[in-house]
């Protein structure tokens, strides 16, 4: 038998669990693929960065990705029916840091498109997603949101120039390439 998080077993003796700071430092070191989740809340666009991004099943093909609920982007994400996930390149960087700015207009600087579908974007993504949002689940302090994908643009790495992931681990981005393999 399974117990939710934060209930007690009358058997079970009470665990310690890690700070928040604890956690997070832990996860720090821990690398991760850095996307850029775009959407359209009426005539506003809406997009944040988000190294939470998981493949959780082929068929259907369905990702998840996690969102703070005290962040700006979670009112108009609550209620989207679609996103597109937007899979940063290392030359990208730039993008991840201005979609990781709290109180500005991340859009002002261009750099984006919008889909026949109405989503915004961002160019030059080495790869994007754009799917509909099938489940908002509450977890902790944030939302694990499932998508299921509907279409996507996937680059040819062999006629493209400057592909390379971008990565970021202990507050550092990274470049991940096929020179980088062991």
């Amino acid at each position: 038998m399974t117990t939710a998080i934060g209930e007690q077993n009358a058997k079970t003796p009470t665990l310690d669990r890690l700070t928040p700071e604890e956690f997070k430092s832990v996860f720090r070191k821990h690398p991760a693929g850095v996307t850029v989740i775009t959407l359209r809340d009426q005539d506003r666009m809406v997009g944040f960065t988000a190294t939470s991004v998981i493949s959780v099943s082929a068929d259907p093909p369905l990702l998840a990705f996690s969102v703070a609920g005290q962040s700006s982007s979670w009112p108009p994400l609550s209620k989207a029916a679609t996103i597109v996930v937007n899979f940063l390149t290392a030359a990208q960087a730039n993008l991840s840091a201005r979609f990781a700015t709290s109180g500005i207009d991340r859009f002002a600087r261009g750099g984006w498109s919008l889909l026949d579908t109405g989503e915004p974007f961002l160019q030059g993504s080495g790869n994007w997603v754009r799917g509909r949002i099938v489940q908002r689940t509450p977890v902790g302090s944030s939302f694990l949101v499932c998508v299921e994908a509907l279409s996507s643009s996937v680059c040819d790495t062999e006629q493209a120039t400057d592909q390379d992931a971008l990565v970021y681990a202990d507050r550092i981005y990274h470049k991940l390439s096929t020179r980088s393999a062991l």
